[in-house]
């Protein structure tokens, strides 16, 4: 039976001062990591769950910072800790969900380090996975990582590990896109399209590609974010959900909720647009509740039982678009 490690595996240290030389590092390299405030990445590797030969520290590079408001909207560097995302008064205030959602994230001092980048690229998670290297090796591994099984669902082809990020929903509910870079130039894509339905690789990036920045729009609708977890503080989302609403004359105009910590990936829910167009009433929120409680996919990937998630997801959505909407509605 293997040991715990005591330390980190080796690897080379490269220290990029701008995203060129960043994407030149990684080379499409499958075995070569970016890393910012390790605080999801450095865990991992002392568990010894993956043994990257070459890491790039993206912290000197001065493009990936900043929070920057404008008439056009807002940019959020990858590389802005979610101290400082969750201590800006603008992001607040315009922005809420995506205020509350940093604010959320673990504990103060992983804030500081961690980034925003780090977060929306967050490994996806399970019980089976985030385990020392010897209780993996006891069991087999999983699917996920060294193992040929799905221990969550053996019958299955495909991992069930959970995306558990809590600032994605914010940026999908508000309609943000993300920003990425590579050796082929830049691009933009709505950041819902990041993600794919796949434990092992929910992430829709190359090896070579480099989150930059998130984009929001310049008008954002009222927007709230909330989530359960075990603790009040530290623990990821058991559930989480954002929901961002417009109404005019007490009738629904526009109205998005996301959702993470169910699926191995964050998504924004389908159907919703069939509540546009009349007040958000009992009948209202009973469709939407049946909506999340339909899509939302939460399996045995956390101590709590899935049927719990899914009911959470749906009570969080039902909680929150009632607040809203009585907020905007007034």
């Amino acid at each position: 039976m293997s040991a715990l490690p005591s330390a980190l595996p080796a690897f080379d240290l490269v220290q990029p001062r701008d995203i060129a030389g960043a994407i030149a590092a990684r080379g499409g390299d499958g075995a070569a990591r970016f890393i910012a405030g390790g605080t999801d990445l450095l865990p991992n590797l002392r568990r010894g769950v993956g043994e990257p030969r070459r890491l790039i520290d993206l912290s000197g590079i001065e493009e990936l910072g900043g929070i920057v408001l404008s008439p056009s909207g807002a940019r959020i560097g990858a590389g802005v800790t979610l101290a400082a995302l969750a201590s800006s008064r603008e992001i607040s205030t315009r922005y809420r969900a995506l205020g509350q959602a940093a604010a959320a994230i673990a504990a103060p001092g992983h804030r500081t380090n961690a980034t925003v980048g780090g977060n929306l690229c967050l490994d996806t998670r399970c019980v089976y996975y985030n385990q020392s290297q010897w209780w993996r090796n006891a069991n087999q591994f999983c699917l996920k990582h060294k193992g040929e099984i799905c221990h969550v669902a053996p019958q299955g082809a495909r991992c069930h590990a959970a995306f558990s990020g809590d600032l994605a929903p914010a940026l999908i509910a508000l309609g943000a896109e993300a920003e990425i870079a590579s050796a082929a130039g830049r691009r933009r894509i709505p950041l819902a399209e990041m993600y794919v339905e796949d434990g092992r690789a929910h992430l829709a990036l190359a090896d070579g590609d480099l989150l930059v920045a998130a984009h929001l729009p310049p008008d954002p609708p009222a927007s709230a974010y909330e989530k359960v977890r075990v603790r009040g503080a530290i623990d990821f989302p058991l559930a989480g959900v954002a929901v961002a609403m417009r109404v005019a004359k007490r009738s629904v105009t526009e109205l998005r909720v996301a959702l993470t910590g169910t699926n191995s990936r964050p998504f924004l829910l389908a159907g919703a647009d069939a509540l546009i167009g009349r007040p958000l009433d009992e009948a209202g929120l009973n469709a939407l509740d049946k909506l999340v409680q339909k899509q939302v996919q939460p399996m045995r990937t956390t101590i709590h039982s899935a049927q719990y998630r899914r009911l959470a997801a749906a009570a969080l959505a039902r909680r929150l678009a009632s607040a809203v909407y009585a907020e905007v509605a007034r």
